[in-house]
């Protein structure tokens, strides 16, 4: 049997993995904080589908999620061969002007729990046939964004710890994929209370559901990376040729206006 596990699972890129993998013939464990749209979702896939859907109702800023969600799968034999490390947030702001609070929980998600819970799944995975992880950085990962630092440093992180984990598995049967969106057609901006870039947004957001259908193909493919998107794709080229002070300015000058 084909099983998966999704973090961040009740909305937008999580939702649509979700939809896709079940489609694939996989059952799954969907993860999210909110239990009723999570319980809905599992419900919804199990009819539509056909498939097995568990939803476990966690919040991923808790240290010890990871080892429930581990005891989890033990408990009720399940045996992933796929591994979705999506769930993620953005704080908007100045670092000095945020609780720092805040921004230690959305470092949890974005990176403590990705870890931990790669760390307790990957025994499991490793005795699968063919297994794969796939976990969402974003084009953030690739420049500095000033309002947005630790942002774009936690997934700067994911990026790099994928590559180095997948160079750690090159010989066994575990592929990692890291999946680096744009903005895309979610909730992620009005969680990051950043309605003053929503007009922005617009011009260069995908859905998430063809997000969704590339990072699948990539994962399955065993590819290391996959950036979605021609312009997404271009801008993160160009990441690499300019200089990081002019970058910065210019992510400056787009956010800070707006913040303002």
């Amino acid at each position: 049997m084909k099983q998966a596990i999704i973090t961040g699972a009740s909305k937008g890129l999580g939702k649509a993995l979700a939809h896709q993998l079940a489609e694939m013939g996989y059952s799954l464990l969907l993860i999210a904080r909110s239990e009723k749209i999570l319980t809905e979702l599992a419900v919804n896939i199990t009819q539509t589908h056909k498939v097995q859907a568990h939803s476990l109702a966690l919040d991923l800023s808790d240290p010890a999620s990871a080892k429930t969600i581990s005891t989890w799968c033990a408990q009720h034999q399940f045996t992933p061969s796929v591994l979705i490390n999506n769930a993620g947030y953005a704080c908007w702001g100045f670092f000095e002007s945020m609780p720092i609070e805040q921004q230690e929980k959305m470092l949890q998600v974005n990176t403590g729990s990705l870890v931990n819970l790669t760390h307790a799944i990957l025994p499991i995975l490793k005795q699968q046939p063919q297994a794969y992880i796939m976990n969402i950085a974003s084009t953030a990962a690739y420049q500095a964004v000033p309002t947005m630092a630790l942002y774009a440093a936690s997934k700067a992180f994911v990026k790099s710890f994928s590559r180095g984990l997948r160079y750690e598995l090159r010989d066994t049967n575990v592929s990692v994929t890291c999946l680096s969106p744009g903005p895309m057609s979610t909730n992620f901006i009005q969680q990051a209370g950043m309605e003053a870039m929503q007009e922005t947004a617009k011009k260069f957001e995908m859905p998430a559901e063809v997000v969704a259908k590339k990072g699948l193909r990539a994962m399955f493919g065993k590819k290391s990376e996959s950036i979605p998107g021609m312009v997404n794709y271009l801008t993160v080229k160009f990441s690499n040729i300019l200089p990081d002070a002019l970058l910065e300015k210019i992510a400056a000058n787009l956010y800070l206006t707006k913040l303002k």
